[in-house]
């Protein structure tokens, strides 16, 4: 069956389509990726849920360091998040959170 003929794809401005059909036969011949790069699609404006706002926001909040630990500590850190299955890192986080408590605290 021959194709149908789709509206001409000059590069610079996306052709109308009379139907989602037609714009998806017509991506399907073209790079969606180059129109993209040409700037022929304006990205949405996306309003995210509170909740998903406030995770966003709080992560932001952290920073990312780098800290050199015995390979025993490690193994050690992980077979106790294990028994607690819980993630090796956010227990972590959470000796180092409770060491700078007492330490403020006095205790």
């Amino acid at each position: 069956m021959p194709r149908k003929e789709l509206p001409e794809f000059k590069g610079d401005e996306l052709p109308e389509f009379a139907s989602e059909e037609e714009m998806a036969e017509f991506f399907d011949r073209y790079s969606f990726a180059e129109a993209m790069k040409k700037g022929l699609f304006e990205p949405d404006e996306v309003e995210l849920a509170p909740e998903l706002a406030a995770k966003i926001r709080e992560r932001s909040k952290t920073k990312r360091i780098t800290l050199r630990l015995r390979v025993s500590q490690v193994e050690a850190a992980k077979e106790i998040a294990r028994e607690k299955d819980i993630p090796y890192q956010t227990l972590m986080r959470s000796w180092i959170a409770e060491g700078i408590r007492r330490e403020r605290s006095g205790t």
